[in-house]
Formats: structure tokens, C-alpha cells, sequence
């Protein structure tokens, strides 16, 4: 058997890179950890080659063991970049040296696959008149869309190998998509008349004998809380992006209810079911009272809000009964579709009135949804030692783990400090890149402290400033939609054309982000998205700016119940849940800014209180060690002269499509054909922008004609973010679903059970 050391050369050779310091550190550690039985968190700068670093010991692990080692990221951006870029490579290269070639897979939800029971007509269909054409007007025209795209999709049905809705480009609106989907509370499971012919299962069978499987935070955390067995036994997780685990996580298992959704249900099983008159009168009720309350965290349960909740649990518990089918009967499609939206509001209004312990449960409201009552763990610390951490090896990685100089604000939210936690090591590998001679931080000090009516003259006049100085190259990270939105059109004035102007929202991110790595005299501003998953090497970012310190809102439920827990424990709430929070998205944000080894620039923030404030030096260090400065003429003339020297951009990739088991087109089990890629890498395999591409990236987010404002897209952040599904946001905002995934796309945004993230 070769070293790890050589198989690690081998791969490093194969894809044309060069071996660091830090990437053998932690490849070593990885398979100490594995060895072990031990967890490692190891962080590992931009450039570390960290994904090598783990996959290498995490297949010799599986050839070893037979099991496979299971990859958990937290954005479809690094899961392309595993599966269609360096899992090929990788397999190429280790093929000769270990005798046989590595394989691999991308596991995700039923969602993403066609259901072969629904298609031969097993359940209801989600819409009225699908085929109808004799509407009027504009309805009747998306209704005739409609259904040319189900016609389009029963005929891909027919000559597809894998099901996977990845596979199908360009493709097709999510209301399209839901007519030949299932989701996993509404499968038959092994009951299925279809089971043989099931897409879910045969992908899910063929991952057994991959040595790699990719797959996300919340599928994972899903087979780990509730012991479905989605993913293959396996005692190997690396959680890449492991800075995002603890919030994908309480996403995940965030419920909901609203009166609406009681309503929903309540229509759903009306035709099986005696009478569900009971269930919309509690709806009515439940509407009245949630109506009545404060918006914002409840510390106890009214009593009038505890009774509608009782009532509701009462009267679907009733329904659940009636629904049960009959004694050596299984149920029919249309059965289990009313089943799973009957037992969510079952359960949902059964959670909150537990009032488990460390619950929070709040109100929202909104124009066009109502009163939202949700419930969230505080702290899912536990829940991870226990599901996550328990009875197998977890290696947790990312550029960001340390935050003020330690792990430990990132180990304690995950459950590994304290009485019982589990053994864990920590190790930082540091970075190849010269930080204080390749970048800049700049802090804007004579600004005035940002307020709460958005950007100031003196900010704007600032940024126009930098941009001019940088001649485009910018790459703009707000804390708000409304600050990116506002900044882009006041841009577009001053500068009247002479340098391009991007926003999020106006396109799907991935073309965005192309455009941008394809022309220096280009700006690209936007929010979250943009601040954890733009990879722009070259010339054509080299200016990163930062608004303002990304705190989590003040009126937010899950963070100040944390901060007034730790506080009543004698801790500081602030520091351990708002400082730590900017700290994460700052060090994420500034790490956007050098890419490789020859990147130069400036981050430059526009918040004074980087300097100011008694929480800036743990903010400083959580920061890559740039050179710090608020000279503001001096990172001016350097902006100037990065400009004038700066060489042409980055070739930029086009979108590369997936085939039937998740790898590039072409592929079978990770083996990659002649015609593995329809747009072949350089000849010399060096990096381009925007890699990695991804398979969907090259549908048309079409929005049918209709307008959105700020408001409208800040109403979808705030849904994506509370994890609802994208019938609930499409509810919320009051548009047609296939409209919201179009606008969601371009927004680099995903629903909660939408395409490219439904949860098994």
C-alpha cells in the first residue's frame, strides 16, 4: 500500500498543483483523526488545498474499510466543486497508484428525483386544469406553460437513467417540477407499487459502492436526528464549511404553523376523511388569536394561544385517524399526500405546546402571509455531540474556525466542550498566502458610525472613491439587500456607464459572478450569498468592500434568547453571540479578496467601529493577517497602481452539466468517458474564474413579467432564512411558485424543500 505522502504527491501532480506546507499538515492530522477515533477541527486558509487534504485519507480510508466516507458541505458551490471537478481529477490520478480508481456520488433528497409512481398518475396532481388552455389572459397562458413543461418532462421520463432533476437542462419551474416529485413524507416507501423502478433507491443503492459520497449539512444532520438511513453505514464525516453546520442545522429542524398551512391541509384530506370542518374552524381560531399577539419572541404560551393550539393538535389528531387506511390496505398516493400535510400540523402544534426546554417560539408578521407562529432550538450543541459526534470519526474544516484566536466559540455551539464532550483536537494549518504583503485593511475611520437609515452621502461618496481608484474590480459585501440595491443605483448615476454595476437579485448568482470575473470595469454588489461563496481569482476583484459589521439584528428571536442565556449564566451574551457571529461572516467576507498566491488588494470597511469599538481587537483577529491601515490616501494610490499593472482576467469557465449519479456528464460512478465535459479545462489545468461551474447555472431565472422591490426580496431572504418551503414563500409573497423559484434563482437563494435542497 503506498504512503499517504505519496498517494498525496500523486494527487497534487494530477491536479497541476503544487504541495503546501499546510495541506500536508492537515492530511496527516486527518488520518491521525481516523486513526484515532478522534474529531479534528482543523481550519485551513484559502489555498490550503483543503479539500485534497481530506479526500486523499478519506479514500484510503474507505478502500480499507469498505465503507465510504461521507462529505457534507453547506453550498452547492463547493459540492460542484467536489464532484465535478476534483473528484474526477482526483480519480485520474490515484488510479494508477492504488490499483483501483476511486468512486464517488452525490446523494441528495426524494425531491430532486422523478417520482416513477406519481408519473403513472399514483397521486394527485398539485395543480387544477394543468393542461387547461381555455383561461384568459395571462393565467391562461403560464397554465398552457405549465403544461408543455410537464408534457416535456413525462418524455425525459422515458430516456433517463437517473431521474435527477440536475439532468435535465435547461429546466424547468418548480410548479412543473412538483407534478412528477414526491416528497419524503408523501412516498410509499417500500409499499410503492413502483419501488423497483424508484430513482431514490437506485441512487441510493449505488452510493454503497462509492468510496466518496457528497451530500449537504441539513441531509445529513437529517439522517443523523431521525435514523432514516438515507446515507450508507459509515464511520468517516468530513463537514467542509463546518462554520455553517450549527445554522444549517437549526434550519433544519425549525417547524412552523400558520393558519393557512392548517387550512391547506384541512382541503387536503377532506375527500378521504369524514369531515374536516373541525380543523378549519380551528384554523379560523388559531388566525384570530395569532392575530392578537405582539410580534416577536413569546417567553410562555398565552393561554387563548394555547388553547388553538390544542384544538388544532385535537382535531388533526382526529383526522389522522380517519386518514389511516384500512386493515391489510396500503395507502394510495392520494392518501399519504394527505397524511404528511395533516401530520406536520399535527406535529408542529404538538412541539410548540411541549415547550421543551430549550424551544424559542416567536411571531411574525407580514402583509400578505399573516401571523407566523415558529419554534427553533436555541442551541443544537447537544443535539450535534450526541447525533453528529456520537458513533463515528467527524472532521470539520473551513478558513474560519477560529474566531478572537480560538476554537473554542465554534466547539462550544457543537457540543464539544463541557462535561461529556467528546476528545476533539484543533489545529490551524495556516495559509500559503503572504497576507501582509499581498492585501490591505483599510477601515474608514472618518466615517460616522453606520445608522439605521441606511448608507450615508459620506459612505457613498466613499465607495465611489474606492471604485474609481480600483477601476471597477469590486466586489461589494452589504448587510442588507436594501444597502446593496441602494449603493448599485447611486453607482449607476455617478458613474453614467463608464463602469458596470452588478447587483444580486438581478440574475442567478453564477452568471453574475461570471460577468464580473470576466470584466475588470466591473462591480459586483449583493448580501449573504455573495459573502461566503464568490471564488474570483485574478485581476478583476481586487477591491473587497464591507459596509458594515454584519451583528445579527437586534429584534432577532434565536440570538438574543442565546445572549440573555449565557448572561443569565454570568457570561457575556453580546460577545459570545453578536461579536461572534460578525466575526464569522467578517473573516468569511475579507477572505473573498486573495485567492492565490499572486492576488493583490484592498478590503476596505466602512465601519469606524473597527477601530472603535472595546469588541474591535477580537474582530481584528478573527480577520486573515492583512496589513492595517486608515490612511485613506495611501490605499487610494494603491488601488491606483494595482490598476494600471494589473494583468488581463482569468479564463471563466462555462456551466458543466451532471449526469445520472451526480458526476460530470458522462461519467458513470465517478469513471469519466471521452466526453466527460462539454467545456474541457485549459491544457495546462490551470485554475480559471468562477470556478467551480454549476450544472443548473445555465437555466433562465424567468420571472413571467413580474415585479419585485426590495421589500419583496428581503420577504424571500427572510423565508429562506426561517427555513420554509417554497410553497409557503410563494404563499407568503402571494406569486405563483414556479415565479418565486425563478426569482429565488436569481437571488442564489433556495427554499427550504426546493430543487437543488429537498431534504429526505
Amino acid at each position: 500500500m503506498p504512503t499517504l505522502d505519496e498517494l498525496l504527491h500523486a494527487a497534487v501532480q494530477g491536479v497541476g498543483g503544487t504541495e503546501r506546507p499546510g495541506q500536508v499538515e492537515m492530511a496527516h492530522a486527518v488520518a491521525d483523526a481516523i486513526d484515532k477515533d478522534e474529531h479534528l477541527l482543523v481550519q485551513a486558509g484559502t489555498g490550503t488545498g483543503k479539500s485534497l487534504a481530506y479526500l486523499v485519507p478519506a479514500i484510503v480510508h474507505a478502500q480499507a474499510t469498505d465503507k465510504p466516507a461521507v462529505i457534507a458541505t453547506a453550498t452547492l458551490a463547493l459540492q460542484a466543486q467536489i464532484v465535478d471537478r476534483d473528484m474526477p481529477r482526483l480519480a485520474d490520478a490515484l488510479e494508477p497508484v492504488l490499483g483501483r480508481r476511486p468512486t464517488y456520488g452525490l446523494v441528495k433528497g426524494r425531491r430532486n428525483y422523478l417520482c416513477a409512481h406519481k408519473l403513472e398518475g399514483g397521486f394527485p396532481d398539485d395543480e387544477d386544469g394543468l393542461f387547461g388552455v381555455e383561461e384568459a389572459g395571462e393565467a391562461g397562458r403560464a397554465q398552457s406553460r405549465l403544461g408543455q413543461e410537464v408534457v416535456r418532462l413525462r418524455q425525459w421520463a422515458e430516456i433517463t437513467e437517473s431521474g435527477d432533476r440536475d439532468e435535465l437542462v435547461p429546466g424547468v419551474s418548480e410548479r412543473a417540477w412538483r407534478q412528477v416529485s414526491v416528497s419524503a413524507h408523501e412516498c410509499m416507501g417500500s409499499k410503492c407499487p413502483l419501488v423497483s423502478e424508484c430513482f431514490v433507491e437506485k441512487s441510493r443503492e449505488a452510493a454503497k459502492e462509492c468510496d466518496v459520497i457528497v451530500t449537504n449539512h441539513s441531509f445529513m444532520a437529517i439522517d443523523s436526528f431521525e435514523g432514516r438511513q438515507m446515507l450508507p453505514e459509515h464511520d468517516l464525516l468530513v463537514v467542509d464549511e463546518g462554520h455553517e453546520l450549527v445554522d444549517r442545522v437549526t434550519s433544519t429542524i425549525t417547524d412552523e404553523i400558520t393558519a393557512n398551512a392548517v387550512e391547506a391541509a384541512a382541503k387536503r384530506a377532506s375527500r378521504l376523511a369524514e369531515s374536516t370542518e373541525a380543523v378549519d374552524d380551528a384554523a379560523a381560531f388559531l388566525r384570530g388569536v395569532l392575530d392578537e399577539l405582539p410580534e416577536g419572541r413569546l417567553t410562555g404560551i398565552p393561554d387563548s394561544l394555547g388553547l388553538a393550539l390544542a384544538r388544532v393538535r385535537d382535531t388533526t389528531r382526529q383526522v389522522q385517524s380517519e386518514l389511516k387506511p384500512e386493515k391489510g390496505t396500503e395507502p394510495d398516493g392520494a392518501r399519504k399526500v394527505a397524511q404528511a400535510a395533516i401530520d406536520e400540523v399535527f406535529e408542529n402544534s404538538s412541539r410548540v405546546l411541549e415547550q421543551r426546554e430549550l424551544d424559542v417560539v416567536w411571531v411574525n408578521r407580514d402583509q400578505r402571509r399573516g401571523s407566523v407562529l415558529r419554534v427553533a432550538p436555541m442551541s443544537v450543541a447537544m443535539l450535534l455531540r450526541d447525533k453528529v459526534f456520537g458513533d463515528r470519526t467527524v472532521v470539520l474544516t473551513s478558513a474560519t474556525l477560529e474566531l478572537g484566536g480560538t476554537f473554542d466559540a465554534v466547539a462550544g455551539t457543537m457540543g464539544l466542550r463541557g462535561e461529556g464532550s467528546p476528545d476533539w483536537r484543533g489545529l490551524d494549518v495556516g495559509s500559503p498566502f503572504d497576507y501582509p504583503q499581498q492585501a490591505i485593511a483599510y477601515v474608514a475611520q472618518h466615517l460616522p458610525p453606520p445608522g439605521r437609515d441606511g448608507l450615508s452621502d459620506a459612505a457613498m461618496d466613499e465607495i465611489e472613491a474606492l471604485v474609481r481608484a480600483a477601476g471597477g474590480r469590486t466586489l461589494g459585501l452589504f448587510s442588507s439587500m436594501r444597502a446593496a440595491q441602494a449603493a448599485t443605483e447611486e453607482m449607476r448615476k455617478r458613474f453614467d456607464g463608464d463602469i458596470g454595476f452588478l447587483c444580486q437579485g438581478e440574475d442567478q448568482i453564477t452568471t453574475l459572478v461570471r460577468q464580473f470575473a470576466r470584466d475588470p470595469k466591473t462591480c459586483l454588489f449583493g448580501t449573504l450569498t455573495l459573502w461566503q461563496g464568490v471564488d474570483v481569482p485574478g485581476s478583476s476583484s481586487q477591491l473587497v468592500i464591507i459596509d458594515r459589521i454584519p451583528f445579527p439584528r437586534p429584534d432577532d428571536p434565536l440570538a438574543s434568547a442565546r445572549s440573555q442565556a449565557i448572561a443569565r449564566m454570568g457570561g457575556n451574551g453580546f460577545m459570545a453571540v453578536s461579536a461572534t457571529h460578525a466575526a464569522l461572516r467578517l473573516a468569511q467576507g475579507a477572505g473573498r479578496l486573495i485567492r492565490r498566491s499572486d492576488d493583490r488588494g484592498v478590503v476596505a470597511f466602512l465601519d469606524s467601529r473597527m477601530m472603535t469599538a472595546r469588541y474591535a481587537g477580537f474582530l481584528q483577529r478573527s480577520l486573515p493577517p492583512f496589513w492595517p491601515t486608515t490612511d485613506r490616501d495611501r490605499v487610494l494610490a494603491a488601488l491606483k497602481r494595482l490598476d494600471e499593472i494589473a494583468p488581463p482576467p482569468l479564463e471563466v469557465a462555462d456551466p458543466a452539466l451532471r449526469g445520472a449519479t451526480g458526476a460530470l456528464a458522462g461519467t458513470a460512478m465517478g469513471r469519466v468517458g471521452e466526453d466527460a465535459a462539454e467545456h474541457p479545462r485549459p491544457a495546462d489545468n490551470r485554475p480559471v474564474a468562477g470556478d467551480p461551474p454549476v450544472a443548473e447555472s445555465s437555466r433562465t431565472a424567468v420571472t413571467e413579467g413580474e415585479g419585485w422591490t426590495a421589500e419583496d426580496d428581503e420577504e424571500l431572504r427572510e423565508g429562506v432564512a426561517l427555513g420554509l418551503s417554497l410553497a409557503e414563500i410563494a404563499d407568503h409573497v402571494d406569486r405563483p411558485a414556479d415565479v418565486v423559484a425563478a426569482r429565488l434563482k436569481g437571488l442564489g437563494l433556495e427554499a427550504n424543500g426546493a430543487a437543488t435542497l429537498s431534504f429526505d
